[in-house]
């Protein structure tokens, strides 16, 4: 993180832009150059208010965000061929700074309105839910998050790969959203623990952010048994159960897929000292959906590229333990007959996508889905679903995208209610 004179200086760089491109860019629309700006003048605490006032959880957005392809990615320095600001390491040292002090005994950033006898429940305990109940907390609600994990924090603190976010980073963001009056239930189901309808009756508002479920499988023999694990489920293990040190003896890793998740677990694996380690695509790397930064990152770190190539069986030996990859070599995303051939490998991740969560959002009377299974919304600017009192935000309303628009989907919902139930409505 940068020390105070090291921000200082980068913040004095920002031009405070009249027309701030880098504020269009941010899904949360956070007051970029004001906040820079007050790093400039050694307000830090001001600048930490300005963030959280659009993203409650400004602090793992500052170390998850694609700022090369949002915020900094549209500023104005790099249509002069000049390096960008550099936001989310500015974002960063003021959120830190800011909720540190908080620890060590300074004023709270925020103090809760009185309680208006309304109440609220969150379905999920991820970032989409955490924005959703921390904004209503603030504004006097009773909030609660009902997970039915044994942790809260979502894919910030099971799914995000740990050289970005440990998940103690993102269970201390946890707390301080708990610190506004938000209660977080865990080992809670809905529809097991408790029904839908007792939500939406005990309820004045209820917000389903349940994320994704379960890795995609690929569906070709050999699959299921040791050394084959979806990608997901082997960055919860990372993160939760798996001490590091016993993370160095992952072997020969092969991870398939194109996307960010992919590019994670690769980057992760190989950080942790793999002795080989190879994304396996079936299409060419300039085709592949992850980030172009995060794919030159991954090939500075030693990444390896297989390209144009499609998965045919898993190879195990005797004792059924995962020796190779047989793959075909493909031409237009397609194998090619009478190609196959083994890539020698301990572990195969499987990147290949996640199964929407389906059954919980149907059990809300109204709510409907899309032809691809997420939760339907009439618009993002409010996340309303077709129930007035089921609101929806996150991946599973988009299928997955970064932890920003779920806090915004969040956010935005809980603008609505708080317009709506002012109303009386």
């Amino acid at each position: 993180m940068y020390s105070s004179a090291e921000a200082k200086a980068e913040a004095d760089r920002c031009l405070y832009c009249v027309d701030a491109p880098c504020i269009k860019a941010c899904p949360t629309e956070i007051d970029i150059p004001t906040f820079i700006k007050k790093i400039a003048s050694g307000n830090v605490r001001g600048a930490a208010a300005t963030i959280f006032e659009q993203n409650l959880l400004g602090h793992s957005c500052a170390r998850v965000c694609p700022v090369e392809v949002l915020c900094a990615g549209d500023c104005v320095y790099n249509a002069w061929e000049r390096e960008p600001i550099h936001i989310g390491r500015l974002q960063r040292y003021a959120t830190e700074t800011a909720t540190k002090a908080e620890e060590a005994g300074a004023p709270k950033l925020f103090t809760p309105k009185p309680k208006n006898g309304k109440r609220v429940a969150c379905v999920g305990a991820g970032p989409a839910s955490l924005a959703f109940a921390g904004t209503l907390a603030l504004e006097g609600f009773e909030a609660t998050v009902f997970e039915k994990r044994a942790v809260p924090g979502g894919l910030n603190t099971t799914g995000i790969a740990p050289y970005k976010l440990q998940a103690d980073d993102a269970l201390h963001e946890v707390a301080w959203v708990e610190s506004f009056g938000v209660t977080i239930k865990t080992g809670v189901e809905i529809g097991k623990d408790i029904k839908a309808e007792d939500l939406i009756r005990d309820y004045d508002a209820v917000f389903i952010g349940v994320g994704l479920g379960e890795d995609t499988k690929l569906g070709v023999p050999g699959e299921d048994g040791p050394g084959v694990i979806g990608a997901t489920a082997w960055i919860e293990e990372m993160k939760l159960t798996l001490p590091r040190e016993h993370a160095k003896s992952l072997g020969r890793v092969l991870v398939v897929g194109g996307g960010n998740t992919a590019i994670d677990v690769a980057r992760e694996a190989k950080g942790l000292g793999a002795d080989d380690v190879a994304m396996v695509y079936r299409r060419s790397q300039k085709e592949m959906s992850g980030y172009a930064h995060e794919l030159e990152g991954a090939r500075i770190e030693g990444v390896r590229f297989v390209e144009n190539v499609v998965p045919h069986s898993f190879v195990r030996d005797a004792s059924g333990k995962l020796v190779a990859l047989r793959v075909s070599r493909a031409e237009g995303g397609k194998a090619v007959p009478g190609t196959e051939h083994d890539l020698p490998c301990d572990l195969v991740a499987l990147a290949i996508g996640q199964s929407k969560l389906r059954a919980i959002a149907t059990q809300f009377p109204g709510v409907t889905l899309d032809a691809k299974g997420c939760v339907v919304v009439n618009d993002a600017a409010t996340c309303r679903t077709g129930n007035e009192k089921v609101y929806a935000g996150g991946d599973c309303i988009n299928g997955g995208k970064e932890v920003v628009n779920a806090v915004a989907d969040g956010r935005n919902a809980a603008r609505d209610v708080l317009a709506r139930l002012s109303k009386g409505s």
